[in-house]
């Protein structure tokens, strides 16, 4: 037989019925390596609705914030996930030692950074800007899944068009696309 842990409820306090909501989407978050949207949370949980799953998450995170852990529930990718606080960037980046902007080439960050900005953009486009053939750097960015055709053009060919993924948003911890930073922003720090 397997013993199970007892927790308190959230309105009763006491040992028996089924844990809060917000305990219920913190066990979720805490198992899962993609963010899931409130919707989809709903619907693991049942019964509830998306609005009850952001109250949940924001009660949470208050008790985070009190209690000073190193995390926190964020928005990124169109769904919640835990992510550490930015104070905690060069312990875990020492622990982990391989991040992506380590693992890629110069040329590959360059081609996302054209991708990423340009996006939906061509081949073509991408070694115009770049000055060199880049298929294969485009295919390796491909590869790693932070990059995918995302249509044809309508001119001569229907050549592909390229675009950033959804684990191109979680890797670099942007809720959307529109919080890149800002071309004006950067040009003071190249």
């Amino acid at each position: 037989m397997m013993a199970t842990l007892e927790t308190p409820t959230e309105s009763t306090g006491d040992t028996k019925g089924s844990p809060s909501l917000g305990l219920q989407v913190e066990a979720i978050l805490i198992t899962t390596d993609r963010p899931l949207a409130s919707a989809k949370l709903a619907q693991i949980v049942g019964g509830v609705k998306a609005n009850q799953i952001d109250k949940a998450i924001a009660s949470l995170n208050e008790t985070y914030a009190a209690s000073d852990r190193s995390f926190r529930i964020e928005q990124l990718a169109g769904g919640w996930q835990i992510l550490t606080l930015p104070d905690y960037r060069d312990v875990l980046a020492s622990f982990h030692r391989a991040r992506i902007e380590t693992r890629l080439s110069p040329a590959a960050m360059e081609t996302l950074a054209i991708i990423a900005y340009r996006q939906p953009i061509l081949r073509a486009d991408i070694e115009s800007i770049r000055g060199v053939a880049s298929g294969e750097v485009v295919r390796g960015l491909m590869d790693r899944k932070v990059v995918k055709i995302v249509g044809r053009a309508e001119e001569l060919g229907r050549p592909m068009l390229y675009g950033t993924t959804r684990q191109f948003l979680e890797i670099f911890g942007l809720a959307d696309i529109k919080d890149l930073p800002k071309i004006e922003e950067l040009q003071g720090k190249i």
